[in-house]
């Protein structure tokens, strides 16, 4: 499997799981900001991607006399430069990313991000968002779509652009069985991980997965 990190210019708590997925990574894209991040992460991004105003001219030489592939795009664009990494992501054929520094002090950015990764132009990747001890997933329906972690872990099923049907879970304190769970509404808030891997499995809809680490 084919992985890739996007290090994007959110505010950033360094993830527990980091160094697991850095070591199965071939690829580490910086999101035009995200290279601050990377240098607090000890990170040598192989491509920045972006409009590059969170860079100086001088930052930006600096990584091109090291080999450091930088793709820019006009500062008036459509895409954030997130999306814009993660089109590029996809145009690599990588098929699991990991995003970090995509949740943060800004509101409005932390919401796009997180509706970003559900839209269905990147139903083909695996997206893991890390920030600290949380990490967010995207189910999407028909799946059997396993979550990993340690008894104890917080789990919150959320629903996405309306009900979820048909929702079976396993390895979950308070199971789901053949069930819904309707937008706006937060049943699936804060179930609990009874083992190292639970399964989801739903028929319709599209489910936003928490899990907030029980870190000792």
């Amino acid at each position: 499997m084919k992985r890739a990190i996007i290090v994007a210019n959110g505010k950033m708590k360094e993830p527990v799981e980091f160094l697991s997925y850095l070591k199965t990574s071939t690829l580490i894209i910086a999101a035009d900001g995200g290279v601050h991040n990377c240098k607090t992460l000890g990170l040598q991004p192989q491509v920045i991607i972006g409009d590059l105003d969170s860079m100086s001219s001088t930052e930006v030489t600096d990584y091109q006399q090291a080999g450091v592939k930088v793709i820019q795009y006009p500062t008036h664009k459509d895409e954030t430069d997130l999306e814009l990494a993660l089109r590029y992501v996809m145009e690599q054929e990588f098929s699991d990313v990991i995003i970090i520094g995509g949740l943060g002090a800004r509101w409005d950015m932390t919401i796009d991000n997180i509706l970003l990764i559900a839209h269905p132009m990147f139903s083909g990747l695996k997206i893991h968002m890390l920030d600290g001890t949380q990490e967010l997933l995207m189910f999407r329906a028909a799946e059997r779509s396993p979550i990993n972690g340690r008894p104890g872990d917080t789990i919150s099923l959320i629903p996405l652009t309306g009900d979820v049907s048909g929702i079976t879970t396993e390895g979950l304190e308070y199971p789901l069985k053949d069930e819904t769970l309707y937008f706006g509404t937060s049943r699936g808030v804060s179930n609990v991980l009874l083992q190292e891997q639970a399964q989801v499995f739903f028929r319709q809809g599209l489910l936003l997965c928490i899990i907030n680490r029980d870190v000792v």
